[in-house]
């Protein structure tokens, strides 16, 4: 157990942070929601972290003392983007309290560099939004310093504030509209999430693997593409012009009050002020409508460095023509649990699927927000279970200059013949028809456990019974997987039928699917009989006959 942190462990720490943030870097990625076409938070945020990990390897010395300093100036000199820029400020300040210690660190010194760091952010951003990484250092701090007094290792130190960090990245939706719209949680607050548990698998002596090589080489250059954190719609935005800049070689008579009353000026100038630095070098982003003006005061303080000015209104014009350009006449929803079953719709060309099923349907309101993702001016809905098909009913009401046809599948393989129908080609209307008739071609039946005892359709079952079922009652019960599903079969099949095929859950492994699809193949030579992959939790396979 760790009651100390040695200037060896923080440099290790830093690194893995580092290679942690890199190896999920595309994922903090996907999250970005706001009207521009960066989408490079995580991008932003790992570049940020690499530029320390470079000074931190360049520096020989194992002091924490120099350690915190060069993890503090890489970081703001590779600062990319708000988020970039704000992970720094929050290294910064965990550094200013490190920087001090001389035998190690321990649980109550780590408590007071959050606070700093977390100060430190907050006083970067000229006017700060919670439901941002702001709000994620924050809450994280303040559970740091209720239980930091009664924690004397660092492991179970860390599993409290990557737990109460999770539960404040959780709430960032309900904080701000635009990312529960969206249907996701803030990029920032979950890459520098990524940060802090890299942290804590140092501590723990969990391995982390290098990052996968890239196929594309990472943008160079030196503040990012603008992934604004503070600004949730261009649209509404008043000051058009993304301007950033550093300034270095200071004048001799600069001072840090000079630097406060510069970033003073600069919010009178417009928003979204970030100027942060020293007496060595300062970074500055500022959005406003007269960038010549931000320049010439910068030029009072020292001399302009690799300035950067966007015109944030015509690259969201831009966007939207594109989107425009590109917007198709009609496009598919799919709602499912399971990896596989999720990769099977959209290789029958499904735009986009929604996580949902039995346990877990999905709202009104989130079948609302995954269909206006899809640019499309008709968009056919798969609930695929009979409990989601008043939600995605009623997300016709929720959804604006969209119009959904919900097609009333009961089931995946349902779902999947209904995608198969679809024909560009047709109208919304003849693919609607061709869509709910092909749903008379499919039985479906699955195969799942029962979780209490209880009499049903004249069946006495037994908690841990393996039972098979269609959409409308239980027809097959028994103690074994693969017997339970041919019973189930027996009970389904008909005549017509031609093809069977099963998708195995994530609780079946893929040589007991081929076993049991091989028995089945014994038992009904007459059919085609194949298996896929669903990985559905629940239910260890889901079966259709056509």
């Amino acid at each position: 157990m760790h009651k100390t942190i040695s200037s060896t462990e923080l440099r290790k720490m830093i690194y893995t942070g580092a290679k942690l943030l890199e190896n999920n870097r595309a994922k903090v990625d996907a999250l970005n929601v706001f009207p521009v076409p960066d989408g490079d938070t995580g991008t932003n945020m790992s570049l940020t972290m690499q530029s320390a990990v470079r000074e931190l390897t360049a520096c020989t010395s194992n002091s924490f003392a120099d350690i915190c300093e060069s993890v503090s100036k890489g970081a703001l000199k590779g600062a990319r983007g708000n988020s970039g820029v704000i992970l720094s400020q929050i290294l910064k300040g965990v550094c200013s309290v490190l920087r001090s210690c001389t035998d190690g660190i321990d649980v109550k010194t780590f408590v007071k560099a959050l606070e700093a760091g977390t100060k430190v952010a907050y006083g970067a951003v000229s006017v700060p939004k919670e439901g941002t990484i702001l709000t994620v250092i924050r809450l994280m701090s303040e559970h740091a310093s209720k239980v930091g007094s009664k924690k004397k290792n660092f492991e179970d130190f860390f599993a409290e504030i990557v737990a109460a960090g999770d539960k404040a990245l959780s709430m960032t939706p309900e904080m701000l509209p635009v990312l529960k719209k969206a249907g996701v949680v803030d990029s920032g607050g979950m890459g520098l999430m990524t940060v802090i548990k890299g942290f804590a698998c140092v501590l723990t002596g969990e391995e982390v693997a290098d990052a996968p090589a890239e196929t594309e080489a990472a943008p160079e250059n030196d503040f990012g593409d603008n992934s604004e954190i503070m600004n949730m719609d261009l649209g509404e935005i008043q000051f058009a012009y993304c301007t950033e800049f550093f300034i270095i070689n200071l004048k001799k008579s600069t001072t840090l009050s000079d630097i406060d009353r510069l970033k003073e000026r600069l919010m009178r100038l417009g928003d979204s002020v970030i100027c942060i630095g020293d007496l060595e070098l300062i970074k500055v982003h500022v959005h406003t409508n007269q960038p010549g003006k931000a320049l010439t005061y910068a030029l009072e303080l020292g001399e302009l460095d690799r300035p950067k000015i966007e015109n944030m209104l015509e690259q969201n014009r831009q966007l939207k023509a594109k989107l425009e350009a590109e917007k198709k006449e009609m496009g598919m929803l799919a709602i499912c649990a399971g990896a596989g079953l999720a990769d099977i719709f959209k290789d029958l060309g499904v735009d986009r699927v929604l996580e949902g099923g039995q346990t877990m349907n999905p709202s009104a309101s989130d079948i609302a927000s995954a269909a206006l993702k899809i640019n499309a001016e008709h968009i056919f809905v798969f609930p695929n279970n009979k409990n989601i098909t008043l939600a995605a009913e009623q997300a016709k009401a929720l959804v604006e200059n969209r119009t959904l046809h919900v097609i009333p599948t009961k089931n995946v393989p349902q779902g999947f013949a209904a995608a198969l129908e679809f024909d560009p080609e047709a109208t919304a209307e003849e693919n609607k028809t061709n869509m709910i008739h092909a749903l008379d071609n499919v039985k479906a039946g699955q195969v799942t456990h029962a979780v209490r005892n209880a009499t049903i359709d004249g069946k006495a079952i037994k908690e841990g019974d393996i039972i098979g079922l269609d959409d409308k009652k239980i027809l097959a019960k028994s103690k074994e997987i693969d017997d339970a599903v041919l019973r189930l079969i027996a009970k389904m099949k008909e005549d017509s039928h031609q093809v069977i095929t099963l998708y195995y859950g994530e609780d079946v492994k893929e040589e007991d699917a081929e076993a049991l699809c091989a028995k089945i193949a014994e038992e009904y030579p007459d059919c085609d009989v194949d298996f896929h992959s669903g990985g559905q939790p629940v239910y260890y396979y889901v079966l259709s006959l056509e």
